[in-house]
C-alpha cells in the first residue's frame, strides 16, 4: 500500500522530469555570443622595410550563433573600414583613398559558417572558426584558431590570422622608397555576453 501511494505521488514524477531536463545534450542548446563594440579591439600590423606599421579598426556590431552539437554557425561581424588608422595622417589618407577605398566600401564583414572543435558552454575552449570575409567587394574564405573563455554570461575571445590583401584584390602601397609585405596580420580581441536558447526548428 505504501508503495502504491509513492508511485502515484507527484514527487517521483517531478524528480524524473528534472533528471530528464538535465540530461538534454548540449547540442539541443543554441549559444549566441554577442560582441560588445566598446570592449572589442581590432588590431593589424603590416611589415615594412626597417619597421612595422601598427593600426586599429573599430567594430560596428557583431554576433555569432553556434550549435555546439554540429558546430554550425551563423551571424555577422561588421568592422568600420573608415575607422582604420595607423597614427600617421598621410599614410592613413593614402590607405583610405587608394587601398581600402573606404568611402566606397565602408564595411568589412565576416560571416561565420562553422566552428570546428568542441565549444564548452563554460570555461576555456580552443576551436577553429571558418567563415567568409567580405572585403572591398569580394568574398574570401578563412579558417582561424580562436581561444574562447566563457564565465557565466560573459565571454572573451582572441583570434589572429594573416590576410593576404594583395591576393584578395587590394593594392600594395609600396613605393620606390618604401617596401611593404603583401600580407597584413589581423588580431581581434573580442568580448561580450552569452545567451542560451533552444535550437532553431
Amino acid at each position: 500500500m505504501i508503495r502504491l501511494r509513492m508511485l502515484h505521488s507527484p514527487l517521483p514524477l517531478m524528480a524524473f522530469a528534472i533528471v530528464l531536463a538535465l540530461s538534454v545534450p548540449a547540442r539541443a542548446q543554441q549559444l549566441t555570443l554577442e560582441l560588445d563594440p566598446a570592449k572589442t579591439r581590432i588590431e593589424f600590423t603590416l611589415d615594412a622595410f626597417l619597421h612595422t606599421v601598427h593600426g586599429t579598426m573599430k567594430l560596428s556590431q557583431g554576433n555569432i550563433e553556434v550549435d555546439p552539437g554540429t558546430g554550425k554557425a551563423a551571424g555577422r561581424f561588421v568592422a568600420d573600414a573608415r575607422s582604420a588608422e595607423t597614427g600617421n595622417d598621410g599614410r592613413d589618407n593614402k590607405m583610405h583613398k587608394e587601398i581600402l577605398e573606404s568611402d566606397k566600401y565602408p564595411e568589412i564583414v565576416f560571416t561565420p559558417v562553422q566552428v570546428e572543435g568542441p565549444l564548452a558552454p563554460q570555461g576555456k575552449s580552443q576551436v577553429q572558426l571558418r567563415g567568409i570575409v567580405s572585403l572591398h567587394g569580394r568574398e574570401q574564405e578563412i579558417v582561424a584558431p580562436v581561444d574562447v573563455q566563457i564565465a557565466g554570461e560573459e565571454w572573451t575571445g582572441t583570434v589572429a590570422f594573416p590576410m593576404p590583401y594583395v591576393k584578395w584584390g587590394l593594392k600594395n602601397p609600396s613605393t620606390i622608397f618604401l617596401r611593404v609585405k603583401d600580407t597584413v596580420n589581423v588580431t581581434v580581441r573580442a568580448a561580450g555576453r552569452l545567451s542560451v536558447a533552444p535550437p532553431r526548428p
